[in-house]
Formats: structure tokens, C-alpha cells, sequence
């Protein structure tokens, strides 16, 4: 679920490696690598306390991972 407008996320994706040194593919692959959870505000959580980013950089490193995972199943 994303909780901004998609011009707002589409801002935090495009500010994502300025703003915390790595792009969206490694925070993906973190996402990937880091506990199994099932609910997106868990992983939003995840990344928020164990690579202190902002709650906006991890909703938006979610939305985009959760994405990605429906267009593999799609595809």
C-alpha cells in the first residue's frame, strides 16, 4: 500500500541514492536478505530501525519491491 501520491514516491525513488548512499536495487536486495515479513508496514519498519532511514525512503523501497515481486509472478 502506498501512502503518498505517486509523483511523491516516483520524487523519493529518483532521491533515494543521494539521500542514503544506495540505490534501489541494493535496498531491494537488503529487503530480499533481511527477515521474511508479510505485511508491508512490518518491512517498512524493518528498514526504518535497522538502517535508519526514513519512513518515506522505506515506503517507498517497499511499494517498489512488493512491484516487482507481483511482475515476476505476472510474468
Amino acid at each position: 500500500m502506498i501512502r503518498h501520491s505517486e509523483q511523491t514516491h516516483q520524487q523519493l525513488v529518483e532521491r533515494l541514492p543521494g539521500a542514503t548512499g544506495r540505490d534501489l536495487k541494493d535496498w531491494m536486495r537488503a529487503l530480499e536478505d533481511g527477515p521474511s515479513f508479510s505485511r508491508f508496514d512490518e518491512k517498512v519498519n524493518w528498514l526504518r530501525d535497522e538502517h535508519g532511514i526514513s519512513h518515506g525512503f522505506a515506503t517507498a523501497i517497499v511499494h517498489e519491491a512488493d512491484m516487482a515481486r507481483a511482475h515476476r509472478k505476472l510474468g
